[in-house]
């Protein structure tokens, strides 16, 4: 009986893993969708990536459901970390599913304007920023504190680039006031692709958690600061 209800935990436990993997891969999976349809000024598949944002939605709700399932177990300590981390990271995956649709609700008003060259820029920030997603989720697969860290430590590059980013932008605006409309819409989804890296921090940090419990995270680079607007 003991051995049943072991393997029954061990199941509800792997199963929440693998619900928070495909929600977080929907999520990348969105974004790339998000920065092609960018690319491409499809009205379309803006509005397919938009409505699919529910489904991220509904996922998040059944992990919610399976770790209430788990804390009313009574766990143990590393099992009540995997519990409140799963929470926290499916948090941050539903809001970077919002941010996926944000971008493609823009890319429909973006697509009133003429073509920009700096959606160049915002699809390598972006790749930037997806790439962050997919190497945070893989070190929560992995339960990998040396792949989280290095999640950690790039996010500094995602910030620079968005700085970089909002220079041109602005610059363009003040020698063209014809942009100005475009550029605001692209500034707008710089800072979302920025806030994705922020939030694939926050599940590196979160594996860090599960791993090592309240031991201090060690201190990474820091941030450029070097501009106070944001978009």
């Amino acid at each position: 009986m003991h051995d049943h209800i072991v393997k029954s935990y061990d199941d509800e436990q792997k199963r929440l893993l693998n619900e928070t993997l495909r929600m977080g891969e929907m999520a990348a999976a969105q974004l790339e969708a998000a920065l092609d349809v960018v690319q491409r000024r499809d009205d379309k598949a803006a509005e397919r990536i938009i409505a699919n944002d529910e489904a991220i939605d509904a996922l998040e709700h059944e992990v919610s459901h399976d770790v209430m399932k788990l804390a009313l177990r009574g766990p143990m300590a590393r099992d009540l970390r995997e519990i409140l981390a799963a929470i926290r990271i499916a948090a941050d995956i539903e809001r970077i599913g919002d941010l996926a649709a944000n971008v493609a609700k823009r890319s429909r008003a973006l697509n009133l304007a003429p073509p920009l060259p700096h959606i160049a820029g915002l699809h390598a920030l972006g790749t930037l920023a997806v790439q962050q997603v997919r190497d945070a989720l893989a070190a929560y697969r992995d339960s990998d504190i040396e792949q989280a860290q290095r999640v950690r430590a790039r996010d500094a590059e995602i910030d620079i680039a968005y700085t970089g980013l909002f220079r041109e932008l602005l610059t363009y605006m003040m020698e063209d006031a014809r942009s100005i409309t475009g550029c605001t819409h692209l500034l707008f989804m710089a800072k979302n692709m920025e806030r994705v890296g922020d939030h694939a921090t926050n599940i590196a940090e979160n594996v860090w958690f599960l791993v090592k419990g309240d031991e201090p995270l060690p201190p990474r680079e820091k941030r450029d600061e070097s501009i106070s607007t944001r978009a």
